[in-house]
């Protein structure tokens, strides 16, 4: 009986094996060799449990394309390492006698990619904070002689909590990453970033620089502290504690030893980085930069190539995220109403972020940070491509630009002598799609990411059978699953396998036939040899030769077309402009215009508008080079000012966590995005005063804007004016609705309110008398303000017994309280505000939605200000604000206002309160250009605002409203059959979903409302 390895078939596979064996023994010492790796030997300090091997690791790859950098490529060269480092590089490299060669012909060789933002090695600490029912805490909890404040974590070194992972190394390694800068991502201050290595060495060899960097956030992490527990709360913590550490350099007494404080002078030496959410979070960030004389390195949020332009401007270089958005489902147009244009566009235009920044100049790197699977990055990296980025900037945002940032090129990022031998090998250039990467070397350890096709046995062969014919066969395919075809008067497909240096085939020698020639052997180079079986059985000898090169076949499926995107708009949502519009000369004729003047209602009358201001008014104007808008048989107004808006304002209107809080700025979190400045430009509106919420005694403080649909943060403000701050009085300020666990905070009674004032303004006051040296609190920096007549007082407010008691404190620290606004009792006390010299923002005819309102009566306006108070009609609500001139006439009805008098107090009586009548409100020339063009009587239901003007710029025009709309509904059907297309050609999509967008009163959040037409 025949033994089990001589049955047909067992026998020639062992031949084969044995062959291979005795023939490539050397390749075996060769993978021992690189299994050993340059950490065989173990650290001085530590002992040898075995025997000694103090061998260095020593490679030469011979014959490769090597790219040390971006810009340099060397053709037919040779890479030299030993120890972990870089020897040598380039065509003329001496191969050292100890060296393993390794032939890497039609092989690219690249420097391992650098992410500068990761946590790799780093437990997951972005869990946590406070439940939403815990009990509030007001200070640290951190044990040790740290800061006040728990989301200030600067003495937080990465280095100390590091911990290889392999699980997390092996995918980045995959990646082509080689070298990672890691950081714990929580808190505003996380302290100091790692640089390690990806290689599975111990933590002592793997570290680069243990301080590589310092980062920061807008993010308070797992802090459970109560403050900050808003973005203007978390701008001010920061803003502070860079004021704090500088204040500490001179060691103070009082404070004791403060190791955050300690740690954060510390850190600036350091390159400093901040994660930002969004492009509106970067200007945040450059402009706290700009302010202490940081230039931050800033982690993008994904949407920064909606204002290149402001990007530029920071001078700031970027670390892009390639966390690109999925493709939506839109199959069912239930779903599909949900989802808005501008999440549809940012689908579309995210991935050209990259090659936009590059367009522009902003230096930038990329990182596989916020990718639900780093084994997208690749991808996600040839789609940037695909959209606008050159590969050798893509390299160079992987490879240098990173080690300059975190001043380690001399250790990383390029292929060059005395740096570590972090490299790739590639079977061709790095970004093709059809590349294989074969290897990541990092500090001279071998990591195989894919083993097939490291011998690349494409081409053209004439196998010979002895005995018996030669066939022409030609190997197509990739590097790593190559095809087989027999060539002959018919192509015919065959089969390949190939395992490592052994290879079996299948040639069919006739079309539709059922028998072919069997062989299996050993590759050597050009040449293979093996035995097998013919079409009838006999066993044959055989041998391949190489021939040539195949010949590229013309791909016959068309190349991808050039990417069309749709517009980028201005803001980024529907009703944005594709081009910001710019300020014109007009001339309104022939229109009833309400001056608000002494001149009152004039008919018939013509208003030149030049240069963003009201420059005539009269009969018969000349136009010049003026455009010309026919106002026959309507109204112009000056612009509608609201004086109580809680509009355009990011995440959180209130920082409610401590009774004062003066410190927090509106103008720090302002939204240009907000749909509501749109909808309330359609409603006549021109300037909104944005306050701080009513959580708290004395609030933030508050920054009135224009209108100017599309601009930046920055363009919405408006300069050169009275800064005010929000107080509050009443239920929201002693937590009355705010649950059984937030009952510690003092004041918890309206009579604690009077001693937080008068605590407050006498805090303010010593602090005013400490002179030079003083930390500088930025809480009683505004309250100083107040106490000067600098800053101005808009009060919250409803009972009559807490209006008294707030003026009764202000003129004891003799200063004036400027507007009480909602002020529902007002007609109880108007006239002692007159007295005072208090202005007052009430409500037209809000009553009976709270127990402090019950004594509310629509009389109220009209009674405050037939006794003198300069009264205004506010909205404290995005949707009343598009019809305050109907609030307005509800004075008519309730107290026989005036018309004039009516619509006043929507338009000069707010300018008067935010004292910016000398340049809006009324008509009047050498005022600001701010106006409404209406189809009939401003105080009429049926009036609409058919042109919104401010600073002479159309801001809204209701015709082309019109045509906006036809825009959108024409945009969403383009992208949503994309969208479907992505769905049938398999990619996958995620659900539709509804995004509620962020709507405040003063009493915080409100629920989102979405236009049914997705803006």
């Amino acid at each position: 009986m025949k033994r089990a390895f001589e049955k047909p078939g067992m026998a020639l596979l062992s031949r084969c094996i044995t062959y291979a064996m005795n023939r490539y023994r050397s390749q075996v010492v060769l993978l021992a060799l690189l299994a050993t790796g340059t950490y065989a030997s173990a650290q001085e300090t530590f002992p040898v449990n075995g025997i000694a091997d103090p061998r260095e690791g020593c490679f030469a790859f011979t014959h490769a394309t090597i790219v040390k950098d971006a810009q340099t490529t060397l053709q037919n060269a040779t890479l030299v390492i030993r120890d972990g480092k870089v020897i040598d590089a380039g065509p003329a490299a001496v191969i050292p006698k100890d060296a393993v060669v390794l032939d890497c012909k039609g092989k690219y060789i690249y420097p391992s990619f650098v992410d500068i933002y990761s946590s790799y090695g780093l437990s997951d600490s972005r869990k946590g904070g406070s439940a939403w029912n815990a009990a509030p805490q007001f200070l640290s909890n951190t044990k040790g002689a740290y800061g006040w404040n728990q989301a200030i974590k600067s003495e937080v070194n990465a280095v100390d909590l590091f911990s290889g992972d392999e699980g997390k190394a092996s995918p980045l390694r995959e990646a082509g990453f080689g070298t990672v800068l890691t950081q714990q991502p929580d808190g505003i201050a996380r302290g100091t970033a790692a640089l390690v290595t990806l290689a599975t060495a111990k933590e002592n060899k793997v570290i680069i620089r243990e301080k590589a960097a310092a980062v920061y956030s807008f993010d308070k992490g797992t802090s459970t502290q109560n403050y900050p527990n808003s973005l203007m709360g978390c701008i001010a913590l920061l803003r502070q504690t860079y004021l704090d550490a500088q204040w500490y350099k001179s060691l103070p007494a009082k404070e004791g030893v403060n190791l955050s404080l300690q740690a954060w002078n510390a850190n600036q030496q350091l390159p400093q980085l901040f994660e930002a959410a969004d492009k509106w979070d970067v200007l945040r960030a450059d402009k706290i930069g700009d302010e202490f004389g940081v230039q931050y390195i800033i982690k993008a949020g994904g949407n920064e190539y909606q204002r290149i332009p402001e990007m530029a401007a920071t001078k700031a270089t970027f670390i892009l995220p390639l966390n690109f958005p999925g493709a939506i489902d839109m199959e069912d147009p239930g779903d599909a109403r949900f989802v808005s244009l501008s999440d549809m566009k940012h689908w579309e235009m995210a991935p050209s972020e990259p090659g936009a920044f590059e367009k522009a100049n902003i230096p930038f790197c990329l990182t596989a940070a916020d990718l639900k699977d780093v084994k997208q990055f690749m991808a996600n990296v040839r789609k940037a491509i695909e959209y606008g980025l050159s590969e050798q900037k893509a390299l160079e945002a992987l490879t240098k630009t990173p080690a300059t940032l975190l001043k380690a090129y001399d250790k990383v990022g390029s292929l060059e002598a005395g740096k570590l031998a972090n490299f790739l090998i590639t079977s061709g250039p790095i970004f093709s799609e059809k590349t294989i990467l074969y290897q990541n070397w990092v500090q001279g350890n071998r990591y195989v990411i894919k083993g097939d096709g490291w011998n690349d046995i494409r081409g053209i062969y004439t196998v010979t059978l002895t005995p018996g014919n030669s066939y022409s066969v030609e190997v197509r395919g990739t590097a790593s699953a190559p095809l087989l075809s027999v060539l002959q008067q018919d192509t015919l497909p065959g089969r390949i396998d190939v395992n490592g240096k052994l290879v079996s085939m299948s040639l069919p020698l006739a079309k539709n036939s059922k028998s072919s020639i069997r062989l299996s052997g050993i590759i050597s180079g050009n040449n293979w040899t093996g035995t097998g079986a013919d079409t009838s059985g006999n066993t044959v000898k055989w041998t391949a030769v190489f021939v040539k090169t195949a010949p590229e076949k013309v791909d016959s499926v068309k190349k991808n077309a050039a990417i069309t995107l749709g517009p980028l708009l201005y803001p980024f949502n529907g009703y944005g402009w594709d081009k910001l519009p710019k300020q014109e000369d007009l001339l309104i004729k022939n229109a009833t215009v309400w001056t608000n003047e002494k001149e009152g209602k004039l008919e018939n009358t013509d208003v030149l508008l030049r240069n963003g201001k009201i420059a005539q008014i009269g009969k018969h104007l000349s136009a010049g080079n003026a455009r010309v808008i026919d106002g026959t048989g309507k109204h112009l107004s000056a612009g509608i000012i609201d004086e109580h808006s809680h509009i355009a304002i990011s995440r959180g209107v209130n920082e409610s966590s401590q009774s004062v809080t003066a410190e927090v700025r509106i103008a720090d979190v302002l939204n240009p995005d907000d749909v509501n400045i749109y909808r309330q430009l359609s409603g006549g509106v021109t300037a909104s005063h944005l306050l701080h919420g009513s959580a708290n005694a004395i609030g933030g403080q508050s920054q009135l804007i224009k209108l100017r649909w599309g601009q930046n943060a920055e363009d919405l403000k408006v300069t050169n004016w009275d800064p005010f701050i929000k107080f509050a009085l009443g239920e929201n300020v002693k937590q009355s609705n705010w649950g059984d666990r937030n009952t510690v905070r003092f004041p918890q009674t309206r009579m604690g309110v009077e001693q937080i004032y008068t605590d407050a303004f006498t805090r303010a006051r010593d602090y005013e008398k400490q002179g030079a040296g003083k930390r500088r609190d930025l809480e009683l920096d505004a309250l100083v303000e107040i106490l000067h007549q600098q800053r101005f007082i808009t009060c919250h407010s409803y009972v009559q017994s807490e209006i008294n008691m707030l003026m009764h404190v202000a003129d004891s620290f003799h200063f004036r309280v400027n507007t009480f606004t909602h002020i529902l009792e007002g007609y109880k006390v108007a006239d002692k505000m007159k007295a005072h010299g208090a202005g007052a923002g009430t409500f037209a005819d809000w009553w009976a939605y709270k127990m402090e309102v019950q004594d509310a009566i629509p009389y109220n306006a009209a009674i405050m200000q037939g006794v003198g108070v300069v009264t205004a009609i506010n909205s404290d609500d995005a949707e009343m604000a598009r019809r305050l001139n109907q609030e307005a006439a509800k004075t008519i009805k309730y107290g026989g206002v005036s018309e004039e008098d009516a619509l006043k107090m929507v338009t000069i009586n707010p300018a008067k309160l935010l004292h910016v009548d000398n340049r809006m409100g009324s008509i009047k020339v050498g005022k600001d250009a701010d106006v409404v063009l209406w189809s009939d009587n401003p105080l009429s239901i049926y009036a609409k605002a058919e042109k919104t003007i401010v600073d002479g710029i159309v801001e809204f025009d209701r015709d082309n409203d019109l045509l906006l709309r036809k825009r959108i509904t024409a945009e969403r059907n383009r992208l949503t059959q994309q969208l479907l297309t992505e769905k049938k050609k398999g990619t996958p999509t995620q659900k539709a979903s509804f995004v509620a967008d962020e709507m405040y009163h003063c009493e915080d959040l409100q629920g989102g409302h979405q236009s049914a037409v997705g803006y």
